[in-house]
């Protein structure tokens, strides 16, 4: 099964979904030509429309409260005024297609501006799908946002339907998913598996899965309705409720697609948009997502090495092929021969390296420290000359976010996957994917066999999803400003240029540089652009591309 090592060791299988960066990003620019007027940020009592049947979801009450240690969501409990957090739950149908039905609750967090009086709210999203718009809300104020930004505007994150502090999808223990995590739990194939045992393994991986979510999710019908359409639905009604007559927004990543798909729904409640790192929405397989991410992420590994290699200290010698290589090795030997970490019960194993190196990929400002974490692994820079994985588990363990404590925070490594079985239903055949896991594989030797097999997975998955991806024009909409970068390689830059072009009002802006996502780390050119629109209503010069 490896392209890295003939030899006939067991190899596990396993399903890594689609890794989301929770990080946020930075950069600034010029000029501008079109715009949206202030009306658009209109707080007060929302004059959108209100869809038939749901006149009692979009006229409840909204109480802010003290978030409290119980609720999942502290933070300085008590406080109010300018630059303090609160927090709110809001009621939405559990099924749009029967709203007299069950309901759910969709949590929020609101960071209120720093100026004694908002000009505006702006809501959030920071990608996934799994991750949390309440956890990520308190770094606003950490780098992510401009001082400009966080000064005007209410800041809103929410956490979508499955996810964290609202109704959520439980699945797993703690111990549970670290031994998944790992790996140890996967099945056992040897390297020349055929199509049938791989499909085989994924399947049953899957259906174990999804009996563990069936029997600690409540409501268990939850899993049939995470999709992104319902999620886009409850955002209309937090638009609502908390006063807004049009949403302003800026979604990261998967939060891209949220957005859009809000933008396709509601075009005429949409004030302000920015999507950063983006999802093409007229990708309807999620083989060919995997296979873009497997050559994003391999072409992201090699920019890292080049990086490594022209600088000193680098662990990795001789050629940007060597240098792979190297790592490639380096990962396989870790089938057969997990390394020691700073926890005595966690060794650092394949499955747990693979996400380690991932990780810094997503910033590049991470680079040397991934250099130090796989100097240490390959035993370089260790006291006593031994392989140490503790700084690649450490990144493992900060992209799944677990504590040193053990415990988890959030539930995104399990909402993530039945959220992508809701939007990307299974397409194809057992010939088809295995076609397609061979090119994955030949995209990404490094990467491509945790990337293998995701429709395999959700034809598996026993909540059969009607979505159909499709490309998304909003037509109607204000603005909408959507950012690439050239080097991102979760989000490859080519979905970024393709949903500017879907979109009838879309317009790119392109950041030449590395790592996920562009606002809060790129610099100035980007920044600028950004706040010019969510502050001025200026969208940039038409094809402005940033390289500070």
């Amino acid at each position: 099964m490896s392209t890295v090592n003939a030899s006939s060791r067991p190899r596990r299988i396993k399903v890594l979904a689609v890794m989301s960066a929770l990080a946020a990003a930075a950069a600034l620019s010029s000029c501008g030509s079109s715009s949206v007027s202030d009306a658009t940020q209109a707080t007060g009592a929302a004059s959108a429309s209100v869809p038939a049947g749901l006149e009692s979801f979009y006229s409840q009450s909204v109480e802010w409260y003290p978030c409290k240690k119980e609720d999942g969501m502290t933070e300085r409990s008590g406080d109010t005024g300018p630059g303090t957090m609160s927090c709110a739950r809001v009621t939405v149908p559990l099924d749009y297609n029967n709203p007299g039905g069950e309901t759910i609750q969709i949590a929020m967090k609101k960071r209120s501006a720093s100026a004694d009086s908002a000009t505006g709210t702006l809501f959030i999203n920071p990608g996934g799908p799994g991750g949390s718009g309440v956890d990520i809300l308190p770094q606003v104020t950490t780098g992510m946002f401009s001082k400009d930004l966080i000064t005007a505007y209410d800041v809103i994150g929410f956490d979508p339907r499955g996810v964290g502090d609202s109704t959520a999808i439980d699945c797993l223990t703690d111990a549970e998913l670290d031994a998944e995590r790992s790996g140890t739990e996967s099945t056992d194939l040897p390297d020349d598996a055929t199509g049938d045992q791989k499909r085989a393994a994924v399947a049953d991986e899957t259906t174990k899965r999804e009996a563990k979510c069936e029997a600690n999710t409540t409501p268990a019908a939850l899993l049939d309705h995470v999709d992104t359409v319902s999620a886009a639905k409850d955002l209309d009604i937090l638009r609502a409720v908390t006063g807004n007559s049009a949403l302003t927004y800026l979604g990261y990543s998967y939060g891209t697609y949220l957005g859009a798909t809000y933008a396709d729904l509601f075009p005429g409640n949409v004030g302000r948009f920015v999507l950063d790192g983006a999802i093409d929405p007229s990708i309807s397989s999620s083989g060919q997502v995997a296979l873009d991410q497997a050559k994003g992420f391999e072409s992201a590994l090699r920019a890292y090495v080049e990086s490594c290699q022209s600088g000193s200290d680098c662990p990795l010698s001789g050629s940007v092929d060597d240098g792979m290589k190297q790592i490639q090795d380096f990962l396989t030997s870790l089938e057969a021969n997990p390394i020691k970490t700073s926890d005595d019960n966690r060794p650092l194993t394949r499955s747990l390296a693979i996400s380690g190196v991932m990780v810094p990929l997503y910033q590049s400002e991470a680079w040397p420290q991934l250099s130090v974490a796989l100097s240490q692994a390959m035993g370089q820079m260790t006291q006593d000359g031994k392989p140490d994985g503790s700084t690649l588990l450490y990144f493992a363990d900060l992209s799944a976010q677990r504590g040193n404590d053990g415990t988890y925070q959030g539930n995104g490594n399990e909402a993530i996957g039945a959220i992508n079985c809701a939007d990307f239903p299974a397409k194809g055949d057992a010939a088809s994917w295995d076609k397609e896991a061979a090119e994955i594989k030949e995209a990404s030797p490094t990467f491509g066999d945790s990337l293998q097999y995701s429709d395999a997975s959700c034809q598996a998955w026993g909540h059969p999803s009607g979505n159909e991806r499709k490309a998304i024009h909003a037509s109607g909409a204000n603005p909408i400003l959507v950012i690439g970068t050239t080097g991102d390689p979760a989000t490859p830059y080519q979905w970024s240029q393709s949903l500017a072009d879907q979109l009838d009002s879309g317009q790119l802006l392109t950041w030449k540089g590395n790592g996920h996502t562009a606002y809060g780390r790129a610099g100035k050119c980007v920044t600028t652009a950004v706040d010019d629109y969510l502050l001025k209503g200026t969208m940039p010069a038409e094809g402005l591309t940033c390289e500070d």
